[in-house]
C-alpha cells in the first residue's frame, strides 16, 4: 500500500492506519462508519480503545492528505461528521478502482468484437500490479480484498494469454502462463493453456487437448498414468484429466453411487454389460464422480472416453468415434475407427447433406439410420475382442447420429461384453437418456459431507456460523461450496463463482439470461429466518418488472426449471442462493442501479405490493432521489407493516441521502426513528438529528422523547434525564409530549445518581426549580 500527493509519496505510517486508509480508499465517494472501520481493522476482536484509535488514525490521515486545511475548514479531499467519513477521490487515483474498470472496459470490447482493443486493455490492467495487493495490511477487510483480488488478477491474466495466443504471440503467452502455473498447479485454464503453448528450449512439447467449455466441480486428484481408457501407460486423449477441475479435496457424499458404478465395471470384465446414465444439474459432480469411478479397471477392460461438443455436433458419428479411438488404443488409422468414420458416410449423403441441407428431412433420417446401425455393428465387434466401457460425458451435447447408436448399444449391452457410462445435464430432453437401463440421479450433497468439502477446501477452518451459511447459500451444490469456501468472508463474489454460474447459465439464450438477472434482484433482498428457504418472486413480478407476457416467460423459463436451475414450485427462487449473489454482485453499478429503478417503476405502475418495491431498491442500492422519497412517504406505514425490517433499512438508505430534500429527508429520518423504536433497537440518533432540525412543535416533541426513551431502555438514565430536562426547559414540544416527558423522569429518578428524592444532578437553570407546574 502505497500513497501520493502532488508527486510525493506519503509515509502512511502504522499498519492499522495504512489499512483504515485502504477501507477508505476503497470506498471512496462513500460514507464509512466508524463502526465499519472497527470491523474492517479488527473484526470481532476490536479492543476497548477501538473507536479512540480509529478518532486517532482519521485525524492522522486528515492533516496527512490535506496538510495546509484548517482544523475547522471543509474537507475537499477527506470530509466526516455524525460518526461517518469520506474520501474524496477521482476513481482513476486509486490503482485498484483503475483495474476494475479496466477489466470492465476489456469485457465491453469482448462483447463489442474489438480483440485489440481488449488485448490493450487488459494489458493496462496486469501493468498496474506490483506484487500482492495490499501486502502485509492488517485486518478482515484487507485479507478480503487480497483473495479477491488475487483470484480476478488472475482470471485477467489468463484472458491475456488467450488473447496473446490468439493473435499469435505464442512465446509471450507461454511464459505468462509457465510464470503462473506454478503458484496455480490446479488450474485447469492454466494447464489447458500451456498444453497447448510452444515448448521452451530443451523442454519437450506438451500434448495439445482440446476440450470442451464449462466449470466442473472440485474434489478428484488429477488422473495419474494408467488412468481410464489409458492402453498401457498413456493417458486417454479425450478423458477425464482433460475434463475435471482438479483439487485437494476428496469426493464426498457419493459412496454409493462409486459403489454401483465399480461394481458394473466388475460385471462387464466378467461378460455382463450394462447401460447407465447419470444425470443431475451443471456442476453436480457428475464429472468428478465418473473419474473417481472409472479411475482404475480390471486387467483386460478397455475404457474409451469422450465429451460431447456443441461445436462439433454436425460431424455424425464423431463423439462415438472419439470414444472408441481412445478405447482401442490406437490413431484415427486403426480399421474399426476408419470403418466408423466411413459409416458416417452414405451413398445418399455423399457431400454431408446434413451441413449443407440438400438433402430432404426423410433422406438424411435414412442416411443417419443406416451410419448407426453399422456403427452398432462395430462397436459390437470390439466388444466381442474384450470386455469395453464405453464414457460419454455431456452426452446431450453429441452428435445426433451417436444418440441414435447409443440408444440401439443400451438395448444390446446386457447381452455383450459393454458398459456404457453416459453424463448429461438435467433438463437436456429426452433424447440423450431415452435408452438407459439403469438412471443414476445425482442431487445435492448432505450437510455432512457438504460440511466436510468446505473444511478440505478453505484456506482456514470456518466458523461454525460462516459454515452454516455456505452451506445455505449453496444448497450441497459441490462447485458453489468450492468457490464460497475459497473466498469465505468475502463479500464481495469472487471471480471464480461468478465464472462458475456464468458457465452454468451459457447454454440459454440471451434473454432468458437477462429474466434470471430480473429474478435474482427480486430474490436479492428478502428478510428469512435461519434454516428457511428463500420466499423468491412470483411470475407476475418478473413479468412487470421485464415487461414480458406470463405465457412467452412460462415459456423461457421452463428449460432453466428443467435444468434444475429454478427450484419446483409456484414461486420463482433459485435452487442455490449463491447464483443471486453472483448475478447481483456481477453486474456493474451504473447497470444495477438502472435496471432495479426500471424495475421498480414497472413494479409500482403495476400495483405491486409496496414492499416488493422497496426490497428491489434496496437489492439495487437505488439512490432515493425526490421522487422515489415523496413515492415512499407515501407509502412507509404500510411498508412498516408488512415488512418492517425492509421499511427500517430502506429509511436508513434514505436518511444517507445528502441529495434528498431537506423536507423530505427530515420525514424519513423521524420515520426511521419511529420504527427503530417500535422494533427494539436504539434510536437516539436519528431521533436528535430530526429534533435538532424541525419547526414542528409535536414533531419535535415526539423525537425528544423517543431520543429519551431509548436511552431510557438502554439504562442510561442520566442521559435520558438529560435530554428530556433540555426538552422542558425550550418549551418548544407540544403538550402531550411535555406529559409524556415528565412521566419518563418519573420512572427513572429513583434510578438516578444521588438520593432518590434529591439526585444530584447539578440544578442551577433546570427547568422546574421553584416552579409547581414543572419538574
Amino acid at each position: 500500500m502505497r500513497a501520493w500527493r502532488d508527486g510525493s509519496e506519503l509515509v502512511l505510517g502504522s499498519a492499522r492506519r495504512t489499512a483504515v486508509l485502504c477501507v477508505l480508499a476503497l470506498h471512496t465517494g462513500q460514507r464509512v462508519s466508524r463502526d465499519q472501520l472497527v470491523n474492517a481493522v479488527w473484526g470481532e476482536d476490536a479492543p476497548p480503545s477501538a473507536n479512540g484509535n480509529i478518532y486517532t488514525y482519521v485525524s492522522t490521515l486528515r492533516q496527512m492528505l490535506e496538510p495546509a486545511r484548517s482544523r475547522w475548514a471543509a474537507g475537499r479531499l477527506f470530509s466526516s461528521g455524525g460518526g461517518m467519513y469520506q474520501l474524496h477521490l477521482p476513481p482513476d487515483s486509486v490503482d485498484v478502482l483503475r483495474f476494475e474498470s479496466l477489466r470492465e472496459t476489456a469485457r465491453r470490447q469482448r462483447s463489442a468484437g474489438h480483440t485489440d482493443a481488449e488485448l490493450a486493455a487488459v494489458a493496462t490492467a496486469l501493468r498496474l500490479w506490483r506484487g500482492e495487493a495490499l501486502a502485509g495490511v492488517p485486518g478482515p477487510f484487507a485479507e478480503r480484498q487480497r483473495l479477491r483480488l488475487a483470484e480476478l488478477r488472475l482470471a485477467t491474466a489468463e484472458r491475456y494469454a488467450e488473447l496473446l495466443t490468439g493473435s499469435g504471440r505464442l512465446d509471450e503467452a507461454a511464459h505468462l502462463l509457465r510464470e503462473l502455473t506454478p503458484d496455480r498447479p490446479h488450474r485447469e485454464n492454466l494447464r489447458a493453456g500451456l498444453a497447448a503453448a510452444p515448448p521452451e528450449t530443451g523442454r519437450p512439447a506438451s500434448r495439445s487437448v482440446v476440450t470442451g467449455g464449462g466449470t466442473r466441480p472440485g474434489g478428484v486428484p488429477s488422473e495419474p498414468a494408467g488412468g481410464p481408457g489409458t492402453p498401457p501407460g498413456g493417458v486417454p486423449a479425450a478423458g477425464p484429466g482433460s475434463r475435471t477441475r482438479t483439487g485437494t479435496a476428496p469426493l464426498l457424499g457419493r459412496d454409493a453411487v462409486l459403489h454401483r458404478l465399480r461394481r458394473a465395471v466388475t460385471e462387464v470384465a466378467a461378460g455382463r454389460g450394462g447401460d447407465i446414465l447419470v444425470e443431475g444439474p451443471a456442476g453436480i459432480g457428475k464429472t468428478a464422480l465418473l473419474t473417481a469411478a472409472l479411475r482404475t479397471a480390471p486387467n483386460g477392460c478397455r475404457v474409451g472416453w469422450a465429451v460431447g461438443d456443441e461445436v462439433a455436433r454436425d460431424v455424425p458419428l464423431g463423439t462415438l468415434s472419439d470414444c472408441v479411438e481412445s478405447a482401442l488404443g490406437a490413431g484415427p488409422d486403426h480399421p474399426t475407427v476408419e470403418a466408423l468414420v466411413a459409416a458416417s458416410v452414405s451413398p445418399e449423403r455423399p457431400d454431408d447433406a446434413r451441413r449443407t441441407g440438400r438433402a430432404d428431412a426423410e433422406g438424411t433420417d435414412r442416411a443417419d439410420a443406416d451410419a448407426a446401425e453399422r456403427a452398432v455393428e462395430l462397436v459390437r465387434r470390439a466388444a466381442a475382442e474384450g470386455p469395453l466401457v464405453l464414457v460419454v460425458d455431456d452426452l446431450h451435447w453429441a452428435d445426433p447420429t451417436t444418440l441414435r447408436a447409443w440408444a440401439m448399444l443400451g438395448g444390446q449391452a446386457s447381452e455383450l461384453p459393454l458398459l456404457l457410462v453416459a453424463a448429461v445435464r438435467s433438463g437436456s430432453g429426452p433424447a440423450a437418456g431415452r435408452s438407459a437401463a439403469e438412471i443414476v440421479t445425482l442431487g445435492p450433497l448432505d450437510s455432512g459431507s457438504a460440511g466436510a468439502l468446505v473444511r478440505a477446501v478453505a484456506p482456514q477452518p470456518p466458523e461454525p456460523q460462516e459454515l452454516a451459511r455456505i452451506i445455505d447459500d449453496a444448497d450441497g451444490h459441490p462447485e458453489y461450496l468450492r468457490q464460497l469456501a475459497l473466498t469465505a468472508s468475502d463479500p464481495f463474489p469472487a471471480a471464480g463463482l461468478v465464472a462458475a454460474v456464468g458457465a452454468h447459465l451459457a447454454p440459454y439464450p440471451e434473454d432468458t439470461r437477462q429474466v434470471l438477472r430480473a429474478v435474482a434482484f427480486l430474490s436479492a433482498y428478502e428478510v428469512r429466518s435461519p434454516g428457511t428457504q428463500p420466499a423468491g418472486c412470483t411470475m407476475a413480478e418478473v413479468a412487470a418488472a421485464t415487461d414480458h407476457h406470463l405465457d412467452d416467460l412460462a415459456r423461457m423459463l421452463a428449460p432453466v426449471r428443467a435444468a434444475g436451475i429454478l427450484a419446483p414450485g409456484d414461486r420463482l427462487r433459485f435452487r442455490h442462493r449463491v447464483v443471486v449473489r453472483a448475478l447481483c454482485g456481477s453486474t456493474p453499478a451504473a447497470l444495477r442501479v438502472t435496471l432495479c429503478r426500471r424495475y421498480a417503476e414497472r413494479l409500482a405502475a403495476a400495483g405491486t405490493a409496496p414492499e416488493r418495491v422497496v426490497a428491489l431498491t434496496l437489492a439495487g442500492e437505488v439512490p432515493v432521489d425526490d421522487c422515489f422519497g415523496g413515492w415512499l412517504a407515501d407509502h412507509v406505514e404500510r411498508v412498516a407493516e408488512a415488512a418492517p425490517q425492509i421499511a427500517v433499512a430502506a429509511l436508513a438508505h434514505a436518511h444517507a441521502q445528502h441529495a434528498l430534500a431537506p423536507a423530505r429527508r427530515l420525514t424519513l429520518t423521524a420515520w426511521l426513528a419511529r420504527l427503530l423504536l417500535r422494533a427494539d433497537r436504539n434510536a437516539a440518533a436519528e431521533a436528535g438529528w430530526v429534533a435538532a432540525r424541525t419547526a414542528d412543535p409535536e414533531l419535535a416533541g415526539e423525537m425528544r422523547w423517543i431520543a429519551a426513551h431509548s436511552h431510557e431502555r438502554r439504562g442510561d438514565f442520566e442521559t435520558a434525564a438529560e435530554i428530556a430536562h433540555t426538552a422542558l426547559r425550550e418549551r418548544r414540544i407540544g403538550p402531550q409530549w411535555i406529559d409524556r416527558l415528565r412521566a419518563l423522569l418519573g420512572r427513572i429518578r429513583p434510578s438516578l445518581p444521588g438520593n432518590p428524592t434529591q439526585p444530584h444532578l447539578s440544578r442551577s437553570g433546570l427547568v422546574g426549580e421553584g416552579r409547581p407546574d414543572l419538574p
